[in-house]
């Protein structure tokens, strides 16, 4: 029954916004929503860590990493749509938005919401790629809310080349799908069932497997936002408003992750390591190496958030690459501290992008002196990105890179290490011109911040604290993660 209520719950907030007009207080029962959706998640955790797998029908189906996901979809959702009232405030006052498009914004952020937690609590690979087609459909008009020129163009971008790399997936899909009926080994109906297909995992023909996990691997990853297929990604979240890029780049991308996470078992499985870890090595390198060329030269704020996902996601592909226990949960711990962090740096760039009317780098000077709330916590945000200690990205970097070393692959520490180090010096010469840069002599006064924008955005920072020293609350649900996946 819990995962039954998990998706119920953002459903029924769907129907509810669906079926009024716009009001400042469904933004708040959206927030009350994403908070039922962690408390469940959390539920759900402790249930999983006494019974490895809960079902439901067949068709849902909840383990330690569907579990983990839920928990960070629903901390992320918290972030985002506690600023939902506040920004469909500010852009009805400026004449951005108007009462309807608001309510079809909270509609489909719901939609955005339920379909993500669909994809990680179905039992069914079929169902899992129709909940990643289904956020494309979602956040396409989500990217054009403001409808300006940028907007469009930015959710036709985002809408082709997502749909190509779902149809890739599809493909891939169906790949498994043929090797598995042609196992010989008694299929049923349901044999896209992840428990069936891991099952027969090791009789799967080899070449179809490759060719089906190569798929995978360009078609999620297109979501994902990796090499070679990510050219959407800084667009999408330069346009988009700032909860759903906080959304977007905190917990859709690893929600596309997660199903290459499934995959990569089946193909280890199928085919042995080598394979899967030298595919997903190729596009994590590569979409590192942009990532990094990139950031150095980026004059946006949001798309240099967008370009350093893009980082993220290629470690996380790294880290998976390896596959160990211990890789394997480090990645799923970079994966919360990665959402935390996005959300809570996007949606302090949202509140700056509206204070300053604008996220050119160079236009944006002295937030410390002149707004010292909001460019504390912008700093401290960007501290945690670049894996500042005491930060959980720290450890999950460290923890990621100790278990590359464990595996022999020494060379990719020494380049990631490389590449991060430039990141973090083009981050820390963005951010001294944006934090520390000269202020005009009129613009010396500070100013304060809204405490119902520091509050939550200070909580999630010091959540990235807590992960970072305290492994207490994750270590046993990452660990069963972990061999959950590897299974």
């Amino acid at each position: 029954m819990l995962i039954l209520w998990v998706l119920f719950v953002p459903l029924a907030t769907t129907i509810l916004a669906a079926s009024v007009s716009w009001r400042p207080w469904i933004g708040w029962a959206t927030s009350a929503s994403s908070a039922a959706v962690l408390g469940l998640g959390i539920a759900l955790s402790v249930a999983t860590m006494t019974t490895p797998e809960l079902a439901l029908h067949g068709s849902l189906r909840a383990d330690s990493l569907s579990a983990f996901m839920v928990v960070v979809i629903g901390t992320v959702s918290i972030l985002a749509t506690l600023f939902t009232p506040r920004t469909m405030r500010q852009e009805m006052e400026s004449g951005i938005t108007t009462s309807r498009y608001a309510r079809h914004y909270v509609v489909l952020m719901q939609v955005f919401i339920t379909c993500m937690l669909l994809a990680v609590l179905t039992a069914n690979l079929g169902v899992l790629w129709v909940s990643i087609e289904a956020t494309t459909i979602a956040t396409t008009f989500l990217v054009s809310h403001r409808r300006t020129d940028g907007a469009f163009e930015a959710s036709w971008k985002y809408v082709i080349l997502c749909s190509v790399g779902i149809a890739l997936a599809f493909l891939g899909t169906v790949l498994i799908y043929y090797a598995e009926l042609h196992t010989g080994a008694g299929v049923h109906s349901s044999s896209l069932d992840w428990t069936s297909v891991m099952s027969v995992a090791h009789h799967l023909n080899p070449n179809v497997t490759r060719l089906a996990f190569a798929l995978l691997v360009v078609g999620y990853g297109t979501k994902v936002g990796l090499v070679p297929m990510h050219s959407w990604l800084a667009d999408a979240h330069s346009q988009a408003p700032a909860p759903v890029s906080a959304l977007m780049s905190g917990v859709l991308l690893t929600v596309a992750f997660y199903g290459l996470l499934r995959f990569r078992a089946v193909a280890a499985a199928a085919l042995g390591p080598t394979y899967p870890r030298t595919l997903l090595l190729v596009v994590g390198l590569a979409s590192l190496l942009l990532a990094t060329v990139m950031l150095i030269a980026q004059r946006d704020l949001k798309r240099m958030l967008a370009y350093s996902s893009i980082e993220h996601m290629g470690l996380l592909a790294i880290g998976a690459a390896v596959g160990t226990p211990l890789a394997i949960a480090a990645v799923l711990l970079h994966i919360l501290g990665h959402g935390i962090t996005k959300a809570v740096l996007f949606l302090s760039s949202g509140e700056i992008y509206h204070l300053e009317g604008t996220t050119e780098i160079a236009k944006i000077s002295g937030l410390l002196a002149r707004r010292p709330v909001l460019g504390g916590i912008f700093g401290f945000g960007l501290l945690s990105l670049v894996a500042f200690p005491p930060f959980s990205l720290f450890v999950s970097e460290l923890s990621m890179a100790r278990a590359e070393v464990d595996a022999g692959l020494w060379w990719v520490v020494a380049i990631s290490l490389a590449c991060l180090g430039v990141i973090f010096a083009a981050l820390a010469r963005h951010a001294r011109h944006m934090l520390m840069g000269a202020t005009s002599s009129e613009t010396t006064v500070a100013l304060t911040t809204a405490r119902s924008v520091a509050v939550p955005l200070v909580t999630g920072l010091v959540v990235c604290v807590a992960l970072g020293v305290v492994s207490w609350p994750l270590q046993s649900l990452l660990t069963h993660a972990a061999h959950g996946v590897m299974s």
